[in-house]
């Protein structure tokens, strides 16, 4: 059997957290989507625990954050003890809100969050979803991809989209059929991860979470959405992966914590904890973003919120190219501002692993020291995006992350905003420019606040900011000259 070739703006190839969250943004923008997943149903256990508030901010650009904010827990704290149970370090989070409008630090159930993105996309006229499809060929040509799938009977699938992008995971498909080889950047390491949810009468166990840095076994302990608890324990030399995930060996394991009749086992598996890019993010009109481009160890929680930053920064160029509005080059700077940021984040996931996983007892005693000598040893890190930045580059906030403020009106700022360019502008600041940046600006269709965030260009000492529509400062201004020279350095196609 054979399906007729049909016609989209945008194919999206997985329909994990990455993928249904491209393609959620792609339908906001007035996109035409296809969306091919190759498992016909969504996998229900849990993996991902912790989005950053800059997730939730993607997330409430993606249209689900209001609906997945009721099944979310916060984490205030991470904790480092030795192997006597002594305190280490204390790593805190804030109890209220940040910079972005929400917390910090969130966990939740992964499943509720697929939930929340595929009921969005289920009520959108624009977005059709094919699952148990697997991709076979993409075949490009100068106007847009033409994409065969098949399934399990033998049948065959064809669609034409005018971009590709790969959501696909760890084993992209997509990325295979470009070309991009996996780049390790550190040696992995076996952990074992275990999901319970408590049960009444459950010893109290602790907030947030906590990393035993036991040179015997380091273990890690995380407070879940509402009763799940996880623990991920490291595998030894001599130790069996083949069984090292059997019920009596995981209780064993946990038995300074819980017993069988505290909770129920979700899930019990052993993974490898990897960290790698791939070499190619982009042939022509076919991408990848998440898991597909690159891989993170759990120890910083950033795996899932480093794909949901992918995919809000090239949503936003795939918009400007399909409406004629890019300059070329623009879909270039995916990959050189994403990789540089990203591997930052992945090197830090490494370092703070290598801290967790010292066995050697004389390290350990060193790393013990270190980590009671100096609380500011770990600190939450916040990565300038790469890249040239359109010659943005000598401001030294270009590139970096914008707040989300409230407005006068008393909403958020990116509800009013929207996936469009902001300018936070004191009073009378446009009215001072010339035409043509006027013009330029008009173009670009973005959301003049002016008299709005003044506290914000208060703090920074400036007339305005220019804010990407994926939460990054495209620069500040300190003038209307400034303003203007910033206004022209936008990537727009030529008139």
């Amino acid at each position: 059997m054979s399906e007729k070739s049909e016609q989209f703006d945008v194919a999206v190839v997985g329909y994990g957290p990455a993928g249904a969250a491209l393609a959620n943004i792609l339908e906001r923008q007035g996109m035409s989507v296809i969306v091919i997943e190759q498992f016909p149903q969504s996998y229900l256990l849990p993996r991902a625990t912790h989005l950053d508030g800059e997730s939730m901010r993607i997330l409430q650009s993606v249209g689900i954050a209001t609906a997945l904010a009721p099944k979310l827990g916060t984490y205030f704290r991470m904790r480092f003890e030795d192997s006597d149970g002594n305190l280490l370090l204390d790593w805190p989070r804030s109890r209220a809100p940040g910079i972005h409008g929400w917390y910090d630090s969130n966990r939740f159930h992964q499943p509720d969050l697929e939930a929340a993105l595929q009921a969005r996309v289920a009520k959108s006229p624009r977005v059709s979803v094919r699952r148990g499809w697997r991709v076979t060929s993409l075949t490009q040509d100068d106007t847009g991809v033409l994409l065969a799938a098949s399934n399990e009977p033998g049948e065959t699938l064809n669609a034409r989209a005018r971009f590709v992008v790969g959501c696909d995971g760890a084993r992209s498909t997509v990325r295979s059929l470009i070309g991009g080889e996996v780049s390790p950047l550190a040696p992995p390491e076996q952990w074992l991860v275990v999901d319970f949810t408590l049960q009444p009468g459950a010893p109290e166990l602790p907030e947030g979470t906590v990393q035993y840095c036991d040179p015997k076994r380091p273990v890690t302990y995380i407070e879940g959405a509402g009763k799940r608890r996880r623990w991920e324990i490291m595998l030894l030399p001599g130790d069996d992966p083949a069984t090292f995930a059997d019920p009596e060996n995981v209780y064993r394991l946990l038995a300074r914590w819980i017993s069988p009749k505290d909770v129920e086992l979700e899930r019990a598996v052993v993974y490898s904890f990897g960290s790698a890019v791939s070499t190619r993010w982009r042939d022509n009109r076919i991408f990848i973003a998440g898991d597909a481009a690159h891989l993170t160890p759990p120890f910083l929680g950033q795996g899932l919120c480093s794909g949901l930053r992918d995919i809000i920064n090239l949503a936003w160029k795939l918009d400007w190219t399909l409406a004629g509005r890019a300059a070329p080059g623009l879909l270039d700077s995916y990959q050189q501002e994403v990789e540089p940021q990203v591997s930052q984040y992945i090197g830090e996931a490494n370092r703070i692993g290598a801290i967790i996983q010292v066995r050697d007892p004389e390290k350990a005693r060193k790393r013990d020291a270190m980590l009671r000598s100096d609380p500011r040893s770990l600190t939450s890190i916040k990565p300038r995006l790469g890249g040239d930045l359109w010659g943005q580059k000598a401001n030294p906030l270009a590139g970096t992350l914008a707040p989300q403020p409230k407005l006068l009106s008393g909403a958020l700022m990116d509800e009013v905003v929207g996936l469009r360019f902001a300018l936070l502008a004191r009073p009378g600041v446009l009215a001072r420019l010339g035409s043509a940046s006027l013009a330029r600006w008009q173009s670009a269709q973005g959301v003049l606040l002016e008299g709005d965030g003044q506290d914000y260009l208060d703090s920074l000492g400036v007339e305005a900011v220019l804010i990407r529509p994926d939460h990054y400062l495209f620069g500040t201004a300190r003038s209307a000259v400034e303003l203007e020279a910033l206004i022209d350095a936008l990537p727009l196609a030529a008139s």
